[in-house]
């Protein structure tokens, strides 16, 4: 008897949860009915036209401009094109507007809005992004947008789409700059009598963390209005500014640190024998040429602007100081030639002197072994030791100089050209290390003013 009670209490239960999942079934395919039908009443043929634009606020005005909310979602930045002067993005993009022809009955709270995926069933703003180079939408697996009407007439256009878009730059500070990309979005037809673009409240412009950016960092980005007006009327626009900042780091290693590197290596010909010509030759040539290769390199990357840019200036100097290395060898080969050739001059006087000498002492020894012969008493002006004597004199009458450090230094060196090499030595070094602090400094500080 109590396993038989207990049989038919689970049949009862059985049967009631069957009963209760039709009853869903039933109202849920009721519910879908009743959203069909909805569509049907408001997007009917002949009682919704979609070329119409909606009323002005609440209806009230017939005249007044149809206000469009937008914001957006920006996703990623995929480049920055320093060259073409553009930069990519893909964004999730929104309006949202008042038509009150949409309106329809909730069902006390249970429709909370109709889902469509076809835009050309409802009016549509007339925007377009004005500094756009190319852009598509997005199709895979299905085409990424949908518009949702709410009961009280609010339609809410949402959209992925993927653009490329222009972006003027100035790269006079290069690659210490900043750049402000912009976005821009303008009524292409209706005038602003018709059609008012305006910031949905609150944060309209959202940018998904930890965004990467390779050679960037998005600092910030402001929203503001930009209408123009042209002679068919006043357009409403829209504009989004992105700051980027550059990342100095890349440029660090692989332009300034390795243009330095060449040169100081430039610099190691100053250390070389004045007769090593080959080395010190191929060593000027080889680091000139490399400076040279590395300059093109970085220009190829960048557009022919008319003005000079920060890494413009400095390139040139680094390579204006390897081919100022190249010619100081050329000075040091000419002053040793120049060194050589004087000694050798001194070298025929001193052997001319010496042979003058040599018949004076002879045609002395020959006078006094005469028997008469009479020493006279004062000796002719072109008498050699006549000479010697009064070159002392007029040394002991001159004033005594004062020392020179530098000449005391120098005169340590006996040949111009060794002196011309230590010289260089400490020169360079001390001319590219004042020219790093006034680079460094002067765009550094110009780099903050712009700020």
């Amino acid at each position: 008897m109590i396993m038989g009670t207990g049989h038919c209490f689970w049949a009862i239960f059985y049967f009631a949860c069957l009963c209760s999942a039709s009853l869903a079934n039933n109202a849920n395919i009721n519910f879908r009915e009743r959203e069909k039908k909805v569509l049907d009443q408001i997007l009917g043929i002949g009682k919704y036209d979609a070329r119409i634009r909606p009323s002005g606020i609440n209806g009230t005005d017939n005249n007044s401009p149809t206000v469009v909310r937008v914001n957006m979602f920006l996703r990623s930045i995929s480049k920055i094109d320093d060259y073409k002067m553009e930069y990519s993005v893909q964004l999730t993009f929104r309006e949202q507007w008042l038509d009150e022809r949409l309106k329809f009955n909730d069902v006390g709270g249970r429709l909370k809005y109709l889902t469509l995926t076809e835009a050309n069933r409802v009016w549509m703003p007339d925007l377009f992004f004005s500094n756009e180079k190319e852009g598509h939408f997005h199709n895979i697996i299905m085409p990424n947008v949908y518009i949702r009407i709410f009961p009280f007439g609010s339609v809410l256009y949402s959209i992925r789409i993927s653009l490329t878009l222009a972006c003027p730059m100035n790269l006079k500070l290069y690659p210490l700059d900043r750049q402000v990309c912009s976005l821009r979005m303008a009524s292409y037809g209706w005038t602003t009598d018709d059609l008012v673009f305006l910031w949905k409240e609150g944060d309209p412009v959202q940018v998904v963390k930890n965004l990467h950016l390779p050679r960037f960092t998005l600092e910030k980005f402001l929203t503001d209005y930009c209408n123009s007006k042209t002679n068919t009327g006043e357009y409403s626009c829209l504009k989004v500014d992105l700051l980027f900042k550059r990342e100095f780091s890349y440029y660090l290693i692989q332009i300034y640190i390795p243009c330095c590197m060449l040169v100081i290596v430039s610099w190691v010909s100053f250390w070389l024998d004045q007769g090593a010509v080959p080395a010190r030759v191929s060593l000027g040539v080889t680091t000139l040429l490399t400076m040279a290769t590395q300059t093109s390199g970085i220009n190829a990357s960048l557009p022919p602007v008319s003005y000079t840019k920060a890494i413009d200036v400095w390139t040139g100097v680094c390579l204006t100081f390897v081919f100022g290395a190249l010619l100081e060898f050329a000075l040091v080969n000419y002053a040793s030639r120049s060194d050589l050739h004087r000694e050798n001059m001194k070298k025929k006087r001193r052997e001319l002197e010496q042979a003058s000498l040599d018949a004076a002492s002879d045609l002395l020894d020959t006078d006094s072994n005469a028997t008469f012969a009479m020493k006279p008493l004062v000796r002719h002006p072109g008498d050699p030791l006549a000479l010697e004597k009064l070159r002392q004199c007029e040394v002991h009458m001159q004033p005594p100089k004062r020392p020179n450090c530098c000449r005391s230094w120098l005169s340590k060196f006996p040949t111009r050209s060794k002196r011309i090499d230590v010289i260089s030595r400490i020169t360079f070094p001390l001319v590219f290390a004042l020219f790093n602090l006034v680079y460094w400094s002067t765009y550094l500080f110009r780099e903050e003013e712009e700020n």
